[in-house]
């Protein structure tokens, strides 16, 4: 079947259950306690500037140990958190510390995550939270400790190249595919535009998308969205539209700037509410997967605060990651040879999730 309708305007929320069961999960600091009531003796008007001082300075204290400060404080030590809690927290300082950490050991990180020794490519497992590009405040990115990775891999060696071909969202884990000679690079690049790379991708949605597999053909344009928060993002912009009487579509005219969108999707499970959904592009535009998610199938991914909401950038969860993995990866007959197929595996916070919500992870015992 092929979706070729959506309304840009449609706003996702998460289902009461679905937050219930996963905030207990997911959420990064636990609520403040109410402050004690003030006693007779705490209203006498005599109360010393030194006393008020540190008074104020300890509700800051507290603030910031309770989540009341900025979005990195640390979580107030005292009051227990659940396992699964605690794998988010430590999911969030792992991140934080991959961004800032010295080169040599991001890229030490990336080589234990080497998947494909290929003489002409490679294949890292991208983790979350770390940019493949420069252009984010991070001190780090991948694109950057790629001559370190380079040496790692082959021994220190001169002219020795590593080259992303395919990038990958910052919040965006699994396969990512690398050249290591730039007629690798050319040969890769060019089977991507005629859409010959094929890249699948897991998805934890919010919500079962009906029908349970097909095709979304809907264009993609960069709107620009009014109100407390302005900003810009991708939305939906659809060729066709519902008749006036509901009975068929009429096809409208074309906007310029929109940029051709097709991705094909498939079920592969569901409980709770939520579903883990396949997704294969068969074009490259920015957000697609996520837009078509949100707008088109009104199941958006978990985790994605920007596109859950169409007026305002509202988190579903506190902390809650985006559960978007690139599983599998195949590129064909790669210069008159066989194809080369690789797949990676699942976060820890990603299989995590699927048990949460009882959905059963396929090939499991590849995950573990």
């Amino acid at each position: 079947m092929v979706i070729r309708s959506g309304k840009t305007g449609s706003i996702c929320h998460i289902s009461r259950g679905v937050a219930s069961l996963l905030t207990r999960t997911h959420a990064s600091a636990p609520r403040r306690e109410a402050p004690a009531p003030v006693s007779d003796s705490d209203k006498r008007p005599n109360l010393r500037a030194i006393d008020l001082a540190r008074k104020i300075r300890q509700e800051k204290q507290n603030g910031k140990a309770t989540g009341g400060g900025s979005e990195a404080a640390v979580p107030n030590p005292s009051v227990p958190v659940s396992p699964l809690q605690k794998r988010v927290i430590e999911l969030r300082q792992f991140t934080q510390q991959l961004q800032n950490v010295h080169p040599n050991v991001l890229a030490k990180h990336l080589h234990r995550g080497l998947i494909l020794p290929h003489p002409e490519l490679a294949v890292i497992n991208k983790p979350y939270g770390v940019s493949v590009q420069d252009g984010s405040r991070d001190k780090n990115n991948i694109t950057d400790v790629l001559p370190i990775l380079a040496k790692m891999m082959d021994g220190i060696r001169a002219g020795t190249q590593l080259h992303v071909c395919l990038g990958l969202d910052k919040e965006t884990t699994g396969t990512l595919l690398l050249a290591r000679t730039e007629e690798a690079l050319d040969y890769v690049q060019n089977l991507h535009k005629n859409h010959q790379v094929e890249r699948k991708y897991w998805v934890v949605a919010v919500g079962v998308p009906v029908p349970s597999e097909g095709v979304i053909d809907i264009p993609v344009i960069e709107r620009e969205v009014t109100g407390a928060q302005p900003h810009f993002k991708m939305g939906l912009s659809p060729v066709y539209r519902v008749s006036e009487g509901g009975e068929g579509v009429t096809k409208v005219r074309a906007n310029r700037q929109a940029q051709g969108a097709v991705t094909r999707y498939r079920v592969l499970d569901s409980s709770n509410g939520c579903s883990l959904v396949e997704l294969q592009p068969v074009t490259g535009v920015k957000h697609q997967l996520r837009v078509h998610m949100a707008y088109a199938l009104g199941s958006p991914i978990l985790g994605d605060h920007k596109y859950s909401h169409w007026t305002k950038l509202a988190p579903q969860a506190r902390y809650l990651p985006l559960h978007l993995h690139a599983r599998q990866l195949t590129v064909p007959e790669f210069k008159g040879q066989s194809d080369i197929t690789v797949s990676c595996p699942l976060p820890k916070y990603f299989t995590s999730t699927l048990r949460r919500l009882q959905i059963p992870i396929p090939d499991e015992k590849e995950e573990e």
